[in-house]
C-alpha cells in the first residue's frame, strides 16, 4: 500500500499538490505547538529583555536630562553629557524577589545591589508609577522602603494646575494613598492624575503616583485631603527600575574629593 501511494504521488501532479498541502498543514501544527512550549520557557528572558529596553527608553525621555544653567559655571563630567543636554537620570532594571503589603511598614527586595551600581536613597519606579526608595544595599540585593510604608513621604503635584502636596500611606488599604496640603483654590476632580513634583529629588518629575479617587474638605482648614488610587499595582509587581540621579552622584563625588576646610 505504501509503495503504491508513493508511486501514485510521484507520478501524478494532482496528488503531489494534495499531499504537499496535507504535509505542510501537519508540519505547521507541530511547529506551532513546539513554538508555544519553547516560548513559555523563554518568557523570563523575553521579559528581562523588554525591561532592559524600557530602561533604555526611559533614559532617553526629556525629563531625564537637564539644560545647563548658563548663568553659572559648574564642572560636569564629560561622561554625563549627551546630545539632549546633561543627563540627570539613569534607569537600572531590577527583578522583584520579595514584596510585602500586609504590614504598616512594607518593604520590597530587588535583585540588584552595589556590584550593579545601586546606592542608598535611589528612587524606585515601576512600569506604571513610583514604587519606593532604596534604604539599604548589599552586593547583589537592595531593600526598598515601599510607598506603602507609613514612614515614606513623597513630594507630589496635580498634573492639572501643578498644585503641590505630600503623598503618604495611611496604613489601611494597599490600593490607596493620601495626598494632603493641596490648597482649596485647586480645581480638583475625581480621576485627575497626581505625579511626582520637581522637588522629588529621588524621582524624575512627572512620574505617575496615582489618580484622585475621593477628596475631603475640612471647613477649618485651607487645604484638601485627597485619596489616590495608586498607579502601581503592589499586589503583582515583578520588575522595577532604580533611578540614579547622576547630578547628585557627581556632586557627592566632588564633595568627597574636596578637602574640608579646617575651622
Amino acid at each position: 500500500m505504501g509503495i503504491s501511494l508513493a508511486i501514485l504521488i510521484n507520478y501524478n501532479q494532482t496528488y503531489q499538490v494534495v499531499f504537499s498541502n496535507i504535509a505542510n498543514e501537519a508540519t505547521g501544527k507541530v511547529g506551532a505547538r513546539y513554538n508555544a512550549v519553547e516560548y513559555y520557557f523563554r518568557l523570563k528572558k523575553t521579559n528581562e529583555a523588554l525591561v532592559a529596553e524600557n530602561a533604555e527608553l526611559r533614559g532617553l525621555l526629556k525629563s531625564s536630562f537637564e539644560t545647563p544653567d548658563t548663568s553659572t559655571i559648574i564642572r560636569i563630567d564629560s561622561l554625563l553629557k549627551d546630545t539632549l543636554g546633561v543627563r540627570k537620570f539613569e534607569f537600572l532594571p531590577a527583578k522583584v524577589v520579595n514584596s510585602n503589603i500586609s504590614d504598616q511598614s512594607n518593604y520590597i527586595t530587588l535583585y540588584r545591589g552595589t556590584k550593579q551600581g545601586v546606592k542608598k536613597d535611589m528612587g524606585v519606579i515601576g512600569p506604571q508609577g513610583i514604587v519606593g526608595k532604596v534604604i539599604d544595599t548589599s552586593e547583589n540585593y537592595c531593600l526598598v522602603m515601599s510607598l506603602l510604608n507609613r514612614n515614606n513621604k513623597v513630594s507630589a503635584m496635580l498634573k492639572k494646575g501643578l498644585y503641590t502636596g505630600i503623598v503618604f500611606w495611611d496604613g489601611k488599604d494597599a490600593r490607596y494613598v493620601t495626598m494632603n496640603n493641596v490648597p482649596k483654590t485647586a480645581k480638583v476632580k475625581i480621576g485627575d492624575s497626581v505625579i511626582t513634583s520637581n522637588l522629588s529629588g529621588s524621582y524624575p518629575p512627572g512620574i505617575m503616583i496615582g489618580t484622585v479617587a475621593a477628596l475631603q474638605s475640612d471647613p477649618s482648614s485651607s487645604s484638601f485631603e485627597l485619596r489616590l488610587k495608586t498607579s502601581t499595582d503592589f499586589y503583582s509587581i515583578q520588575y522595577a527600575y532604580l533611578v540614579n540621579n547622576m547630578i547628585w552622584t557627581e556632586q557627592k563625588q566632588l564633595e568627597a574629593k574636596t578637602p574640608k576646610e579646617s575651622k
